[in-house]
């Protein structure tokens, strides 16, 4: 092999492992979204749009959820194989550089991979060993990268589901208040029907603390998104939806004390357009809703107790704050397949029969 070459292959292999390691960085060790591009990411869109389009081919309902709530764990496993094949990539286009100083010397870069992958993986055969200086030397880095990797991967595992433990605590809550699928009408109906409409600021302010939670983890680990609820009907998506059109309500046609909701509302429309953005997902602001439908929401609203405002002017300005989330929660929504929910996202995707999942 000649000299330049050698040079050469193993300032190759030397970038693939800075990507790599980057990459890695990125994605696991620094705790904030990365916009820039990145081949993690766009492997996880791509994955995820085939395997978006076979699950919603199925005509039964659980059995599509199924094969939707997998994706998120598949996607943490795929990541790990992504990473150590660039490693083994990377430390075997230098293992190739350096043959000569492996015995057996490796015939082909084929083999120099095989010695990667065993050294990774710290298997010790040895059945090829190294003999100079810097064929050892790179022999242990790569010895202590695959425990390395897979400690971090396992640590992103545990903060994954940890943060999905505490999402999915306060959208099961819903169950009781908004139905489910949850409803922003349905939510405030309930409070207004048990005597409670007093306590709707502080119902605000627990969403507005669980949506900045959502927005810092989901931007800072994308792969949560992917993680579905374990119950029927639920999703984080409609969860935050039904939010936002309670706090619209009671914001534009409720004579209610609205700070609280106002908070949550500016909050949320940040969170579901940041979202939007870091997974490139293209929107337009859309209502999303018929005036009689708006109609119809205020008189059961008025009905279960709660001093709402029929007009024009309540209905101005409701669609104006509406149109501000709705088209971006409508692009969310269909993004990742949630379950239907009371003027939440667009069900093109999901057979009618199954509007029962």
């Amino acid at each position: 092999m000649e000299p330049w070459f050698s040079v050469g292959e193993a300032l190759l292999g030397v970038v693939v492992l800075l990507f790599v390691i980057q990459d890695v960085f990125r994605v696991v060790v620094m705790p904030r979204p990365y916009y820039g591009r990145s081949l993690t990411k766009a492997m996880l869109r791509t994955s995820w749009r085939l395997w978006r389009r076979v699950a919603i081919r199925r005509t039964d309902g659980l059995r599509r959820e199924g094969v939707l709530g997998i994706f998120g764990q598949l996607g943490l496993l795929i990541l790990l194989g992504f990473w150590a094949a660039g490693l083994t990539l990377g430390y075997g286009l230098i293992f190739d550089a350096l043959r000569e100083q492996l015995r057996p010397a490796p015939g082909n870069f084929g083999t120099s991979l095989y010695v990667a992958g065993v050294s990774l993986l710290t298997l010790g055969l040895g059945d090829i060993v190294p003999v100079g200086g810097p064929a050892r030397l790179v022999m242990l880095v790569t010895a202590a990268s695959g425990p390395a990797l897979i400690g971090l991967v396992l640590a992103l595992l545990f903060s994954l589901n940890s943060s999905f433990q505490r999402r999915e605590a306060l959208v099961t809550t819903l169950d009781a208040s908004a139905g489910a699928p949850p409803s922003g009408v349905r939510m405030l109906e309930t409070y207004a029907a048990l005597g409670i409409a007093a306590e709707l600021p502080a119902m605000f302010r627990l969403w507005e603390l669980w949506t900045a939670e959502v927005l810092d983890s989901h931007l800072s680990y994308p792969l949560l998104a992917f993680f579905r609820s374990t119950h029927d009907n639920e999703s984080w998506i409609s969860a935050l939806g039904a939010v936002l059109d309670a706090a619209t309500l009671t914001i534009a046609a409720i004579e209610v004390p609205a700070g609280n909701a106002q908070l949550m509302y500016d909050l949320g429309c940040h969170a579901v357009e940041d979202l939007t953005g870091y997974f490139g997902l293209v929107h337009e602001r859309d209502v999303g809703v018929e005036f009689v439908e708006f109609e119809a929401a205020l008189v059961t609203l008025a009905e279960a107790g709660l001093p709402v405002i029929l007009s024009d002017v309540a209905w101005e300005r409701f669609r104006v704050l509406r149109e501000r989330y709705a088209g971006a929660l409508n692009v969310l929504a269909r993004n990742f397949v949630t379950p239907p929910a009371l003027w939440i996202g667009d069900r093109s995707t999901l057979h009618a029969a199954d509007a029962r999942l």
